[in-house]
């Protein structure tokens, strides 16, 4: 039996509580009155049961009405309204999605080593980030074939002339303990094996983009017949249209599996920490203007006939190179960004001349010379070479590490913007999708090159206008992934889930339903029928 109440019925102050949907008075006036109209005790745990499920009901709702204003913004920038302005620092509509690499139940375990079908060796080609690919395209190709890995050896011979092993810039146990439910990896072929075989590892080069099938009609049948295979110039081979648990095994090897040796990563994360220590946000840029990267490009920057010569120059260690217009190759949005480009589109964007800019970067054509009409812009620009002083030494003699350390800057900075289209600004763009569609901005350069040109000839506020609606769609909205679109590495479509929510919504949209016939909200209408008032709000507010 209960025992009555005397006086005072010591129920918590729910005033504490505030909320900001009016109402809640009412909800808190129809618990109390209720209580003290019993004429018998209530028992005490029932009291603050209702206490505690009102409040539940409160915060489920304020969830809904926050959600919904969210997606209300959301419907009205993808519909392309003109008047709607970007945050430049964060995408509004990130927190709508999140990156999703789980193996499906459907993907088994691999083959033990002593039952694959032989060894896969691969020999990655170019610089750090377009290893990074071929890396990943190696674990995949490795499942396909149901071979055992071994670990990717990175080349030595290319323009970098770097002579890091992959040990020197991943960490390899973790690489291989990371994948173990995935693919076999092993450091190197079992000397057994080795001894066995009467002819060295078979080596072959397959076409660029190939498919699963080719894979298991062209390279199966000499794994099984040799056990060894090396696959050399491994980059951008295997095909972007794979099955989603092998898109997924991707991303798990791309945004898990590669991870930097632990000095990379101290170093990195001392030069984050000292861009936060000066600014709270600050912008990563990664400046590709390299002496050989302009040479290979076939464009002008403005240098005159010095300009012409030395890059003419450099263009001819590459035999196969054809000749190319210069002007034709920046109107078709071909040119990489100067510096002062650079500070041009960041300030027409809105980003004030107090902004920290950290410069990703290897050698600068013209140094400081070229990078000064960006520092007039940004005063407080910053390089690992200015942040890391003495720390950088034991790196410098190494391209791929110096890469890594800026690697990890632009993958944590605020935002993070590309003067080019090259294998990192591909690969940070799809990291940052990935880790919640961090603030990635990419030129549009075809646009944007014509306007460079006429910028003298208008108002900074028409020019500034003109820049925010020619990089509408190249800002790192969600809303830019598109199946199919561009390489998986930077467009990693079938690893960014759309939150429930998101699903309801579009689900209304495609019916022509109103936010009013939402189940997310209309499911928990008999919930809460004793909170007219709240239930009348909240529906007052879904429907805006």
């Amino acid at each position: 039996m209960g025992v009555e109440f005397q006086g005072n019925l010591n129920l918590p102050d729910l005033s504490k509580f505030s909320s900001p949907i009016p109402g809640l008075a009412s909800a808190k006036k129809w618990i109390r009155q209720s209580c003290v109209s019993q004429k018998r005790a209530t028992p005490r745990y029932l009291i603050f049961g209702s206490v505690l499920f009102a409040l539940g009901l409160i915060s489920l709702f304020t969830g809904h009405i926050a959600s919904d204003i969210e997606w209300s913004k959301f419907r009205r920038y993808r519909r392309g309204a003109t008047h709607y302005n970007i945050d430049i620092w964060k995408s509004d509509f990130a927190k709508l999605y999140y990156g999703c690499s789980d193996r499906s139940p459907n993907f088994g375990r691999p083959v033990p080593e002593n039952k694959s079908n032989g060894y896969l060796l691969i020999a990655a080609s170019g610089g750090l980030n377009q290893q990074r690919t071929g890396i990943t395209d190696a674990v995949v190709v490795a499942r396909i074939l149901n071979a055992t890995l071994v670990v990717p050896e990175l080349d030595h011979h290319s323009f970098w002339k770097d002579e890091s092993d992959f040990a020197n810039i991943f960490d390899v146990n973790w690489f291989i303990s990371s994948l173990e439910k995935d693919v076999i990896v092993v450091k190197r072929v079992p000397d057994k094996v080795m001894r066995s075989m009467e002819k060295p590892p078979y080596t072959m080069r397959v076409p660029r983009r190939s498919t699963p099938e080719y894979y298991l009609d062209q390279v199966l049948p000499i794994l099984l017949r040799r056990n060894v295979v090396q696959l050399t110039k491994f980059d951008y081979r295997l095909t972007n249209e794979l099955d989603e648990d092998l898109q997924k095994l991707r991303c798990r090897v791309n945004y898990h599996a590669l991870t930097f040796t632990k000095p990379l990563r101290l170093l990195g994360q001392k030069l984050l920490k000292k861009m936060r220590k000066m600014s709270s946000r600050f912008i990563a840029v990664h400046l590709r203007f390299e002496p050989d990267m302009l040479a290979f490009s076939g464009c002008y920057f403005g240098g005159g006939e010095k300009e012409r010569n030395e890059l003419r120059k450099i263009r001819q260690r590459w035999e196969t190179l054809p000749d190319l217009d210069a002007e034709g190759e920046r109107s078709r949005g071909k040119c990489p960004l100067s510096p002062y480009e650079v500070g041009l589109l960041l300030r027409a964007l809105g980003f004030g001349n107090d902004t920290y800019l950290y410069i990703a970067s290897g050698e600068i054509y013209g140094g400081e010379e070229t990078l000064r009409p960006l520092r007039e812009f940004f005063p407080n620009l910053y390089t690992k070479e200015t942040l890391a002083g003495e720390n950088l030494k034991p790196f410098l003699s190494f391209s791929s590490r110096l890469a890594a350390i800026d690697y990890i800057v632009c993958e944590d900075s605020d935002v993070f913007v590309t003067n080019n289209n090259g294998n990192m600004a591909k690969i940070l763009a799809g990291r940052r999708r990935f880790m919640g569609h961090k603030r990635t901005i990419r030129p549009n350069a075809k646009k944007l090159s014509a306007l460079f040109k006429a910028r003298n000839k208008m108002e900074w506020a028409m020019f500034a206008k003109k820049v925010k609606l020619h990089q509408r769609g190249f800002m790192g909205e969600p809303d830019e992934m598109r199946p199919g679109r561009g390489d998986f590495h930077e467009y990693p479509y079938s690893c960014i889930c759309q939150k429930p929510v998101m699903q309801q919504i579009e689900l209304g949209e495609q019916f022509s339903l109103g936010p009013q016939d939402i189940p997310s909200l209309k499911n928990n209408t008999i919930a809460v029928e004793s909170f007219p008032r709240l239930l009348a709000k909240a529906r007052k507010y879904s429907k805006r």
